[in-house]
């Protein structure tokens, strides 16, 4: 088998497997709250990350690393996996699946709005079209198709939904001048996180021992959302001749989404969705496009 077709099917289990979290994601929230998924499914995921860096023998880069990483460590573990899915758990409790899954993939849009402060970076006439563009499409979700009436279907959770990509956006931001192996980071990482959820869970008194299909739930969330899928998709872009042959993949997840969405929890995908969710694609790609041509210009 040719290496790029290695990387394609790496890259279609990982975006197979994305598709699927927003119906887990509902079906754990019916047997558990969202304190008890992010505990749990963040303590399986770090789990899943202790075996890989066992399987990979990469433990002696764990305990080579210096204060600073440890610091650092601190730092992006409260933004992910503890700040970012407290918030996203939360949207997708008050909204429709569909609704905060299609508001998610905003977060590129977001990403490239923060490097402007964080980075630097300027962005031109044609970037700030794109970026509306996909704001409209989120704009189209959250008013469901209704933009002149501006009546929110749930102002409080179209705000959840919209608040969790500027977290991703920014952890994305920082993580990147973390020059660690990623398996190190992704460890600390959510070592330090399930240490917040665990502060925040016995603070509270929120913290249960979930029933057996709160068991699977959080299991699968924690292995397909946060644990292995990471790995399948670094695995292809390992693999593959060019980063875009299949980062292009991963605009296929909320399409497969609406549909796993609608075969398992039975939501009725509303039109107001499907447009706004191509006008958040539509955005992005535009973007990814100015963003290449702007690159040729400067060679």
């Amino acid at each position: 088998m040719k290496q790029q077709t290695k990387a394609y099917l790496f890259a279609s289990f990982a975006v197979l497997c994305w598709s699927t979290v927003g119906s887990a994601f509902k079906l754990a929230l019916r047997e558990v709250d969202f304190v008890n998924l992010l505990f749990w499914s963040v303590l399986v995921s770090l789990l899943v990350f202790i075996v890989f860096i066992t399987v990979q023998r990469k433990w002696r880069l764990l305990w080579e690393q210096k204060l600073k990483d440890v610091w650092m460590s601190g730092l992006l573990g409260f933004l992910n996996p503890f700040f970012y899915y407290f918030i996203l758990f939360q949207a997708y409790d008050v909204l429709l699946a569909q609704e905060a899954l299609t508001l998610n993939y905003l977060w590129p849009v977001v990403l490239v709005l923060l490097s402007i402060p964080i980075l630097k970076q300027k962005i031109g006439v044609l970037s700030f079209v794109a970026i509306l563009i996909s704001f409209a499409g989120s704009f189209v979700i959250a008013t469901g198709g209704d933009i002149f009436g501006f009546q929110f279907t749930n102002p409080y959770g179209v705000a959840l939904a919209v608040g969790s990509t500027v977290i991703w956006a920014l952890f994305w931001l920082l993580n990147v001048k973390d020059k660690r192996n990623e398996t190190v980071k992704l460890l600390m990482n959510f070592f330090f996180g399930f240490l917040y959820i665990l502060i925040y869970g016995l603070f509270t008194n929120s913290i249960i021992i979930p029933e057996f299909y709160g068991i699977i739930g959080v299991s699968y969330v924690g292995v397909f959302e946060m644990g292995i899928t990471f790995f399948l998709w670094m695995k292809a872009l390992s693999l593959s001749k060019t980063t875009a042959k299949v980062s292009n993949l991963i605009y296929f997840a909320p399409f497969i989404s609406l549909f796993i969405v609608n075969l398992t929890i039975g939501e009725e995908i509303k039109t107001a969705t499907l447009v706004g969710l191509v006008l958040i694609i539509g955005g992005i790609l535009l973007q990814g496009a100015v963003g290449k041509y702007n690159d040729r210009k400067l060679l």
